[in-house]
């Protein structure tokens, strides 16, 4: 018996051990959300920046992806931020840079800022720097498969005339379910007057009846 669980926690353990190493190398990527959004579409976007070494990340730039407009950003506190532009003044790239002690070992942090989606259905790739407090830098700009892939948005096909028809049908569809609730209401309400009313002609009935006989 001994020997049988010896011969399992060698399976086992090491395995467990690994799964949690890549759980956490794989949360240790730099990643920006949302995954899916639509063409044309005015959408607030986050970069979400872990530290994976065991020094402070102080600072951070992501490129802009072909076709989409980086108009605003969130300030944070502690970071300063900078935009450089091509000359039609179209941003090519955003950076945040600490002014204090920078993201440290075991934390994270997020930065976010408002764009325009590309007006054609397609997949963007967000290509960021993340740069350490030793001089060091971690691109993650290798696709889904490298050791420092860079994050990818679905840009999906979807206009405002769907929304706003969409829009309408929920709009259309809770008319329906008040109107409904209402008549349930108007019903439950109306039932104990009824009950009420006949108690009150039957009363009369037997009343009637009772000075009949007298």
């Amino acid at each position: 018996m001994k020997k049988t669980l010896k011969k399992i926690s060698k399976v086992i353990l090491p395995t467990v051990l690994g799964l949690f190493l890549f759980s956490s190398v794989a949360s240790a990527h730099v990643t920006v959300v949302p995954n899916t959004s639509t063409t044309g579409a005015w959408e607030t976007y986050t970069v979400k920046v872990p530290v994976e070494k065991e020094i402070a990340t102080t600072k951070v730039t992501l490129k802009a992806p072909a076709g989409v407009e980086i108009m605003s950003y969130q300030p944070v506190p502690g970071w300063n931020y900078t935009a450089d532009k091509d000359a039609s003044g179209k941003v090519k790239s955003i950076t945040f840079e600490a002014t204090g002690a920078g993201i440290l070992p075991g934390q994270f942090q997020q930065f976010t800022f408002v764009a325009k989606n590309p007006d054609q259905a397609t997949a963007i790739a967000w290509d960021a720097y993340q740069y350490y407090k030793d001089g060091s830098i971690v691109e993650w700009t290798g696709d889904e498969s490298a050791k420092t892939p860079h994050a990818i948005t679905q840009i999906i096909a979807g206009t405002a005339t769907d929304d706003h028809h969409d829009d309408q049908a929920a709009t259309k569809e809770t008319s329906k379910k008040e109107v409904a609730k209402t008549a349930d209401t108007t019903k439950s309400n109306s039932l104990p007057l009824i009950l009420s009313i006949l108690s009150v002609i039957l009363s009369l009935v037997a009343l009637v009846g009772a000075f009949r006989k007298k």
